[in-house]
């Protein structure tokens, strides 16, 4: 029996944040029904790999769902929502509270439906009236959160191309979501589940944050070299690049030892991992130097020799074909209509050892269940065709 077996989830989710909250509680089990717009949602079509225009992200965050089509502004829409509650007990949805309450998505008019139903809300801002209604993705929230001011090069920062705050968020409104449903278990009470962008990018960056607010150092970009740390960086090889990350004095003693270099162990500039930081650029000259003769298969076999952590710096395709992101059991690949190969799709990120979660479904095409849901819920075949013909579904 698989964990969620036996919950239901709406889905009203779009791009990350939310529908990937709603695929990690598939994966466990739950029943999780996406609502999408009439001839499909904007974020199906982003970044576009079949040749319907299904995008990259999409197919990821929206594995093991079921999909119906529904005119959230018609009355008739909203009255199918009413019904397809009664059997819910989760809703998911990020969108701005203005919105999500136009909707008639709102967490005091969900309860008036169904008393103990838990609502998972992520904003890019949060509740406070002062900034609930202001609208923001992934890379706002990197911005706001001093992370991007300190990536990237001193005169230019930059974002991470990969949607990190997103899906970090995903993460957090899995977990409380699930801390709902197992509250709900002694109380009988369903409860609004909420998190934002901002606030998970913040967490992201807290170290940082922390520190400028106790020391007030002020610090600037230093590429992709830590400041806390070192050497940490990303070095060229003979044939590409790679990255080696050395914390502490066990760590940094070995690291001198394959460098030859045991006079830098008494040298006071490397006395602790705050000096090796603040004079890092000079031990990423010598890592640099060593990496040059070497060859990225070498380089690696010495770190890991050394106990060093340190990776290949891959490409996209690089990363799909690693023996080690491979061996690691990453991926679950799954035909699509309109894909020309087999999509592979990340696994899920946690794992439980007796009750393990599992992708058992492909991602939905736009509306592929709606007869089927809409049956479940008591809809006659009459009924459900007069429904399409309105254009409801």
């Amino acid at each position: 029996m698989k964990v969620l077996e036996g919950i239901r989830v709406l889905d009203f989710g779009r791009f990350i944040a939310g529908p990937f909250c709603a695929a990690l509680l598939a994966d466990f089990g739950a029943d999780v029904i996406r609502i999408d717009r009439v001839g499909g949602s904007e974020d199906r079509f982003v970044a576009p790999v079949t040749s319907e225009g299904e995008g990259a992200f999409f197919l990821q965050v929206n594995r093991n769902k079921r999909s119906i089509t529904l005119d959230l502004d018609s009355e008739e829409g909203r009255a199918v929502v009413r019904k397809l509650l009664l059997d819910t007990d989760v809703v998911v949805a990020n969108m701005p509270p203005r919105t999500i309450a136009a909707l008639g998505l709102d967490y005091e008019s969900l309860r008036k439906v169904k008393p103990d139903i838990i609502l998972t809300a992520s904003s890019a801002f949060g509740a406070d009236p002062a900034v609930r209604d202001r609208v923001g993705f992934d890379g706002v929230g990197q911005a706001m959160s001093g992370a991007v001011h300190l990536t990237g090069l001193p005169d230019h920062p930059m974002k991470s191309m990969v949607p990190v705050v997103d899906f970090s968020t995903a993460l957090c409104c899995a977990l409380g979501t699930m801390m709902a449903l197992y509250e709900r278990k002694s109380s009988g009470q369903g409860q609004e589940v909420g998190a934002s962008l901002l606030h998970t990018a913040l967490t992201l960056s807290s170290g940082s944050l922390i520190e400028e607010a106790l020391r007030g150092l002020n610090r600037q970009a230093t590429v992709n070299r830590s400041p806390t740390y070192g050497p940490s960086d990303i070095f060229r090889v003979k044939d590409g690049w790679i990255i080696a990350q050395v914390i502490g004095p066990a760590m940094f003693k070995r690291w001198t030892r394959m460098m030859g270099r045991p006079e830098l162990l008494d040298d006071p500039r490397f006395a602790d991992d705050a000096m090796r930081g603040e004079h890092g650029e000079v031990l990423s000259d010598i890592m640099s130097d060593w990496c040059a003769s070497r060859t990225r298969e070498e380089a690696l076999a010495m770190l890991e020799d050394a106990r060093i952590p340190g990776g290949p710096v891959n490409t996209p395709r690089q990363a799909l074909e690693d023996e080690v992101v491979r061996a690691s059991g990453a991926f679950h690949g799954v035909d699509y209509p309109g894909a020309a190969a087999q999509v592979p799709l990340v696994a899920t990120p946690v794992s439980l050892s007796r009750t393990a979660p599992a992708i058992a479904r492909r991602p939905p095409t736009a509306g592929e269940h709606t007869e089927e849901v809409l049956r479940d819920a008591g809809y006659a075949a009459g009924e459900i065709a007069v429904l399409r013909e309105r254009g409801v579904i």
